[in-house]
């Protein structure tokens, strides 16, 4: 392309009439079958050379070989590639995909099956134990798929998976959905990390969500294998149809027959097989398609993951270091002289507070939580900001970073404890609830960003993005194992034995870990708190592998006690006459719920 370019833009020469014919002419000239009136240029750099000498010595040259504009001195712009993006785009695509994975494997092709008939099976009938079971081989099947692929087990790799099944420990330990939800998406994004091994900060974030850009190949390629297999061994798959076809008729008919003469043997056959009636059929095939697709889709990735750290960020430019660090040690003036004020404030307590401000205090808490979380927030991305312009060239310039990004840092964590002080101040006045305690956490854990930033100036950036995301997983492993829902009440119930009201109407809301705690009110509260629960218990019937332990311990305490059945009218209940802050809940603009 470039050689076409560069001969194409010279002017052609004009003929010398008055120098005689060499007599050794050069093999293109002399070979050529076609007439000199009719010569077409060519398009190649060997022919756009000279122009021919006419034969017959006449004194009438040949024309040359170029079109009249090039005679005039000018070229046109040589036509635009309309694929080049295209192709620069498939080039970016065809470095990150490695190269196909080898034909599936039968034990990676039997755990695909397993997955996709204990989720066609088991998870119709709720979430517990049954999502750990279904993982199992899944993960199995990763595991075959990237041991026949030549990858090896790497310490990261390791981590991520084992984080993931931890986290699958959530749903069968607690009955609440929220900190469900958060564990099952964390797993799903540790497992694709554990096939990806990401380590760049952009390479841990698609590798989290880049298992999803395989399903389509991983579909494709666990086809072809059927395909191959059915067509080279017709006879060895029609006898392991035919028989697992009759052992399921045995199984059938002679476990019905078991089943009718012995009622404990029923019972327990009933627990342990799954509920599976024709009515729910399309929800599990469709629960059946959705873990042979997962199942695929983890084994493909672990075959040939595309590689995310290849896509690389280029640094931002070097900036001066009085441009670079002067607005940043401006901002930590800002910082110091905040926390000076925000520590003569908190620490006098609720005196101090009315005698500074004007706001009351539920309204001086929820003011300033909001607008420390989002302070915290905005500093984490100026931190980023910074190290992409942060001057690099020599050994003063880098600890000129540290220390300016530390003391950044290290105001900012004093700014996070503000916040938690803040939250500490309005739950203790107005109690606990769901939004108080996921935003408490969530700050949190920015704090531990924070240390983690720190800890990075200090010994090296290189594990940072993956000690982020570590932390982010542990976070919702410990959120869900402490039970929110069971610190909710208990935090209620302790208030309102410190002579505080309590929100009967809320609490009734939470799931069945809220229980054991709820159980130790006094009558009628207790029986208020618990009859919503208690019914929704009541009509449930999943199996065991669908019921959590939360859920089963709540049984347990409902059938011992049960609630008080002359309790039919709950309206004003823990406010007014009960010693509440109900009107305090009611103006609360703060929570949601």
């Amino acid at each position: 392309m470039s050689d076409h370019t560069s001969e194409s833009s010279r002017k052609p020469e004009a003929p010398e009439p008055s120098r005689p014919r060499e007599p050794s002419a050069p093999p293109e000239t002399s070979k050529s079958p076609e007439p000199s009136v009719a010569a077409v240029p060519s398009e190649s750099p060997g022919n756009s050379g000279a122009p021919s000498v006419p034969d017959s010595g006449g004194a009438v040259p040949e024309p040359p070989r170029s079109p009249a504009y090039a005679q005039q001195g000018w070229q046109p712009h040589p036509p635009p590639n309309p694929w080049q993006s295209r192709q620069q785009q498939a080039g970016t695509v065809a470095r990150l995909r490695p190269d196909p994975p080898v034909a599936i494997r039968n034990a990676t092709l039997w755990s695909v099956v397993a997955t996709a008939l204990l989720s066609g099976l088991l998870l119709g009938d709720g979430l517990g134990l049954n999502l750990l079971i279904v993982a199992i081989p899944a993960a199995l099947a990763a595991f075959f798929a990237a041991e026949a692929a030549g990858r090896r087990l790497r310490p990261w790799s390791a981590a991520w998976a084992l984080g993931g099944l931890s986290l699958l420990i959530v749903p069968a330990l607690r009955d609440a959905g929220w900190p469900t939800f958060l564990a099952v998406v964390s797993a799903v994004a540790l497992g694709s990390l554990t096939l990806h091994g990401s380590r760049s900060w952009l390479g841990v974030f698609l590798g989290s969500v880049g298992l999803f850009s395989s399903a389509v190949d991983g579909v494709r390629w666990g086809a072809l294998g059927i395909r191959d297999r059915m067509a080279g061994s017709r006879g060895r798959w029609g006898v392991a149809f035919r028989s697992t076809a009759v052992a399921v008729v045995l199984l059938i008919v002679f476990g019905t027959l078991f089943a009718s003469a012995d009622a404990a043997f029923a019972d327990v056959l009933g627990n342990l097989m799954p509920d599976a009636s024709l009515g729910d059929s399309p929800w599990r095939l469709f629960l059946f398609v959705v873990g042979l697709v997962g199942a695929l889709t983890a084994a493909y990735t672990a075959a040939a993951p595309i590689h995310w750290d290849r896509i690389t960020v280029r640094a931002g430019k070097a900036r001066g270091r009085v441009e670079w660090a002067l607005p940043l040690i401006v901002l930590n003036l800002l910082f110091a002289v905040f926390i000076a004020i925000q520590l003569t404030v908190l620490l006098g307590g609720y005196d101090k507070v009315m005698a500074e401000t004007d706001l009351s205090y539920s309204a001086y808490a929820r003011q300033g939580f909001w607008q420390l979380l989002w302070a915290t927030l905005l500093t984490l991305l100026v931190i980023a900001l910074a190290l992409r312009w942060a001057p690099r060239g020599e050994a003063r310039d880098r600890t000129l970073v540290r220390i300016v990004l530390g003391t950044l840092c290290l105001l900012t964590l004093v700014v996070v404890a503000s916040a938690l002080r803040r939250m500490e101040l309005y739950v203790d006045a107005y109690g606990l609830t769901r939004l108080r305690i996921s935003v408490a956490a969530v700050e949190l854990w920015l704090g531990v960003v924070l240390i983690l930033i720190m800890a990075a100036g200090v010994f090296g950036a290189k594990l940072l993005p993956r000690a982020v995301a570590a932390s982010a997983a542990v976070g919702v492993l410990v959120f869900g194992l402490v039970s929110p829902d069971g610190l909710i009440a208990e935090q209620n119930v302790q208030r309102y034995r410190n002579d505080h009201g309590i929100d009967i109407d809320y609490l009734r809301g939470l799931s069945a870990d809220a229980v054991p705690a709820l159980d130790t009110l006094p009558e009628p509260l207790r029986s208020c708190a618990l009859g919503e629960i208690q019914r929704t218990l009541r009509v449930s019937d999943a199996p065991w592998y669908a019921t959590s332990w939360g859920e089963a311990r709540a049984r347990d305490i409902l059938e011992n006690r049960s609630a008080n059945a002359l309790v039919t009218d709950c309206e004003g209940l823990g406010s007014g006459e009960d010693g509440g802050d109900r009107g305090d809940y009611e103006d609360d603009s703060y929570d949601p719920y």
